[in-house]
C-alpha cells in the first residue's frame, strides 16, 4: 500500500533495512544511540514533511534504550503536529501501561501523586484514597538493581524473560541475594530454577482476556481450551494480594475490564515529559547495532524446529569500507565488555564505523555473549581473534 501510494518513507538507523528498500524509503545514517540528536537536527525538508496533515513518526522498541530519544521525540512532534505511533514488540505492553504498570502512574494513565486522579482509582477499587501508595516505585532496572545490592526481601516475577534483561550479571546477583522469590510463568526459566515458590499461570488460549493493540484498539479474545487447569495471572495476583491484606478491586478478567470501562479516559493533567540531552558523540570505536530478527532464538520456538530453521542465517553486518579497512574477511570477531563472538560477514548499506549484530539469535545474543547495548563501543577484528 505505501508504495502504490508513493508515501514518501525517511528512516533514521545505521543500516538500510531490507524492508525500507522495498519500500523505496530513504535512510538518514544516524549511528546507534545517536537517535536523539539526528531527530534534533532532521533536514528542513523532512520537517516540512512532518507538518503536513497525516504525517507520522512511527517508532518501537528500540526508541527507550537511546538516550534522550523519548525526549527528542516528544519535541519534534510538538515542533511539527505530527502524531507519534509506538509499535511495541510485546502483544501486552500497550495494555500493561493503560492499566498503570510504570512506576509514578496509576491505570490510565494517570499520575500517582494527582489528587483528583487518586480519588478516581480509590472510587473504582472500593478503597481508602489514603492506601493508595504515593511513593513512587523503581524501574525494572531498579528494583533488578536493588535486589543486586542485597536491598529486596522478596520479588515477585512474572511474564520476563531473562534474555531480554539487559545485564546478566545484575540479573543473576539479584536472583541470588534476594531472600524470597516468586514466579508467575507457564515454562520453565532461568527464573524458575532459582524461586522459592512457581505458580503456573493460564496461556493465552486457557484463558479469556483483551490485547490493546498499538493504535489503541481493544481486542478481546476467548478462552479456547475451556478445561484449563491453570489460573489467569491477574487471578493468582489477586489470591496473594488477598493473603497479605491488601486486596483492592477486581482480579478476574470480567471485573478487571469493567473497572477500565469504567474509569474512561484520564482527562486531567499528565506527567510533564522528561528532558533529556543525547548521548555524547565519540569516534574512536565501532558501534552496535543491533534488533530482534522476526525468527530468533525466542521460547516461543521451543518444540518448533522446522520453523526455526527457516530463520535467516546468523551474521555480522558491515560496510563494504569496514571489510576493507579490515582485509575483506569472511568471518570477524566483536568483542564486548564480557565476551566475544564471531560470525560470518555480509556486506550492507551500513555506516562505516558500525557493525550489526541480531540482538538474540542462536549464535549471537549481545547481553549475554557480550556485556553490550545498542551503540555500545566494541571490539572488531578480522578472524577468530578479537
Amino acid at each position: 500500500r505505501l508504495r502504490k501510494a508513493k508515501t514518501s518513507v525517511v528512516s533514521l538507523g545505521a543500516v538500510a533495512t531490507r524492508g525500507l528498500k522495498k519500500m523505496g524509503g530513504t535512510l538518514l545514517p544516524t549511528k546507534p544511540g545517536q537517535e536523539a540528536l539526528a531527530l534534533r537536527d532532521l533536514p528542513a525538508d523532512v520537517k516540512a514533511a512532518l507538518a503536513m496533515p497525516g504525517a507520522v513518526i512511527l517508532v518501537g522498541e528500540r526508541i527507550a534504550a537511546s538516550a534522550g530519544g523519548p525526549s527528542a521525540l516528544a519535541e519534534v512532534a510538538a515542533q511539527t503536529g505530527a502524531v507519534v505511533a509506538w509499535v511495541p514488540r510485546r502483544a501486552g505492553e500497550r495494555g500493561a501501561l493503560d492499566a498503570g504498570a510504570l512506576a509514578g502512574l496509576l491505570p490510565g494513565g494517570r499520575p500517582l501523586i494527582d489528587e483528583g486522579a487518586r480519588n478516581e482509582i480509590a472510587r473504582v477499587w472500593g478503597t481508602e484514597v489514603n492506601l493508595l501508595p504515593r511513593a513512587i516505585g523503581l524501574t525494572g532496572e531498579g528494583i533488578l538493581e536493588a535486589g543486586s545490592r542485597g536491598n529486596l526481601r522478596a520479588l515477585v516475577i512474572a511474564g520476563v524473560d531473562s534474555v531480554d534483561l539487559p545485564d546478566p550479571a545484575v540479573t543473576a546477583a539479584a536472583l541470588e541475594r534476594t531472600e524470597f522469590i516468586v514466579c508467575l510463568d507457564h515454562h520453565h526459566s532461568e527464573f524458575t530454577q532459582v524461586a522459592d515458590v512457581v505458580l503456573p499461570v493460564a496461556l493465552v488460549t486457557e484463558k479469556a482476556g483483551t490485547f490493546v493493540d498499538w493504535e489503541g484498539r481493544a481486542r478481546p479474545f476467548g478462552q479456547v481450551f475451556k478445561d484449563a487447569l491453570s489460573m489467569s495471572d491477574a487471578t493468582i495476583l489477586g489470591m496473594l494480594a488477598k493473603a497479605i491484606g491488601t486486596q483492592a478491586g477486581a482480579w478476574d478478567g470480567a471485573g478487571l475490564r469493567r473497572e477500565l470501562a469504567d474509569l474512561g479516559q484520564w482527562t486531567g493533567a499528565r506527567e510533564e515529559s522528561p528532558s533529556t540531552g543525547s548521548a555524547p558523540i565519540t569516534t574512536d570505536a565501532f558501534r552496535l547495532a543491533s534488533w530482534r530478527e522476526l525468527l530468533d532464538a525466542g521460547v516461543m520456538q521451543d518444540g518448533e524446529p522446522f520453523l526455526a530453521a527457516t530463520a535467516r542465517p546468523v551474521a555480522a553486518l558491515i560496510s563494504a569500507a569496514a571489510a576493507q579497512q579490515l582485509g575483506s574477511p569472511t568471518t570477524i570477531t566483536v568483542g564486548g565488555p564480557s565476551g566475544s563472538v564471531t560470525l560470518p560477514v555480509e556486506i550492507g548499506d551500513v555506516i562505516d564505523d558500525v557493525v550489526f549484530l541480531p540482538m538474540h539469535s542462536t549464535d549471537c545474543s549481545i547481553y549475554r555473549d557480550l556485556g553490550a547495548r545498542i551503540g555500545s563501543a566494541v571490539n572488531v577484528s578480522a578472524g577468530g581473534a578479537a
